[in-house]
């Protein structure tokens, strides 16, 4: 009998930005022979709540440059009313400090009272987004827009603010038009925010080729803005472009350190090419690469996912006492998954700890009882330990699940013998 190599699976993980469920590769094993397993296509931002952009504070109407953060924006003075007889400038001016809450209530009391005026529609809207109420936004903005056409007083910055609005509550079809005409309006003047809410909506509307060049304009504006480098690097997965992918991630980690889906993703593309890689040294590379990325992680989140990721990444370096201590945390989690316990039972047979890794495998049997994987792994360390009746098992519950399988079929041969 010889000792199981490593193979390579993609397992799923996800998290909120704050975050949100890459596919990652998942190490197996199997005695005797190697063999990689199909990829699990890479999810979108819509599918992994890891992948979509923190949401920004809104603008309110303008900004003084085209470079100014996407945080800092700056209202425009209210148009004057000509529909109807409601005072919004003290609501404004509330908005204007940034007492969204007060302005809201205000403006809201306004828009009752005067149904017909769009100014007090449009600044309810503006508070809302601040508040992150984006679909009141919408609403709210929708209003306005309707009463300004209306009116013939079309405004811009109301446009687009409904075009974000549209964006934050994810309405992309109903978004890409408005922030369209937003950014084509002053082709002189790019806003790089509104270029990058395009690209959002371009994106996820299936629109990936312009996604990506909005995103790459965002970046000539604004160098250092790090959700258009992750969007970029998601497209270039997307388009199996690790090494463009992992470029893009380390970008945005160095431009911003605390962005937890970055570090995620960044992990789990080393891991992905170290899988794919035929050159053993730069494997190796790639795996010490990804334990630092997974460091880079851990030091922002420690939920049972993200250590689980960390843990794939040290077994994959061969750090396996190191793994252990890390998944063995992990398991007492709520949320740890039959994934965790099968990679710290994978740590546990690599670091000869096989008593502890056939419990952790009986765990994750019980959890993922269709892994053809964990009854490999766990045959394997029931043949170690010479409880061959269970081997064979554990292998005969793998080829029922897997019966092509030939290292499965050759395992139950191995061990029939002895199981008595």
């Amino acid at each position: 009998m010889c000792r199981p190599t490593l193979v390579q699976r993609f397992i799923a993980v996800s998290a909120i930005f704050l975050l949100a469920s890459a596919a990652i590769q998942a190490q197996t094993t199997r005695p005797r022979r190697t063999n990689k397993q199909p990829a699990q296509t890479t999810k979108t931002p819509a599918d992994d709540p890891l992948l979509r952009p923190e949401p920004q504070p809104s603008p309110t109407a303008r900004r003084t440059s085209s470079n100014d953060s996407l945080l800092d924006v700056q209202p425009v003075r209210p148009v004057a009313n000509t529909v109807a007889s409601a005072d919004t400038k003290h609501a404004f001016l509330l908005l204007d400090q940034k007492q969204f809450a007060a302005a809201l209530k205000e403006a809201k009391e306004l828009t009752a009272q005067y149904p017909n005026d769009p100014e007090a529609w449009k600044i309810a809207g503006f508070a809302e987004l601040n508040l992150k109420q984006y679909a009141e936004a919408a609403k709210d903005l929708e209003k306005a827009v309707e009463l300004q056409r209306n009116a013939k007083q079309d405004d811009p910055n109301t446009e687009s603010a409904l075009g974000q609005a549209y964006v934050l509550s994810e309405r992309y079809q109903e978004a890409l038009p408005l922030l369209t005409a937003a950014v084509n309006r002053y082709p002189n003047q790019p806003d790089s925010m509104l270029i990058y809410y395009r690209g959002i909506s371009e994106y996820k509307t299936g629109k990936v080729a312009d996604a990506e060049k909005s995103f790459n304009q965002v970046l000539k504006l604004n160098p250092k803005d790090s959700l258009s480098v992750f969007y970029l690097a998601q497209i270039a997965l997307a388009k199996n472009d690790i090494d463009g992918a992992i470029a893009s991630l380390n970008r945005a980690t160095v431009n911003d350190p605390r962005m937890t889906g970055a570090w995620a993703l960044l992990t789990t593309a080393y891991l992905r090419r170290a899988a794919t890689s035929t050159d053993q040294a730069k494997a190796d590379s790639d795996y010490i690469s990804a334990v630092r990325a997974g460091e880079g992680l851990i030091k922002l989140r420690t939920d049972a996912e993200a250590v689980t990721l960390f843990g794939q990444a040290l077994i994959g370096s061969k750090q396996y006492a190191r793994a252990a201590g890390v998944l063995e945390r992990a398991t007492v989690a709520p949320d740890a998954t039959g994934v965790t316990f099968y990679l710290l039972g994978v740590a546990q047979s690599r670091a000869q700890n096989f008593p502890k890794a056939i419990a952790a495998l009986e765990s994750a049997a019980k959890k993922t009882p269709d892994d053809v994987n964990v009854y490999r792994e766990l045959g394997y360390a029931y043949e170690v330990t010479k409880q061959y009746a269970k081997a064979l098992g554990a292998y005969q519950k793998g080829s029922s699940l897997a019966p092509s399988d030939p290292d499965l079929k050759e395992s139950i041969e191995r061990v029939k013998p002895f199981a008595k």
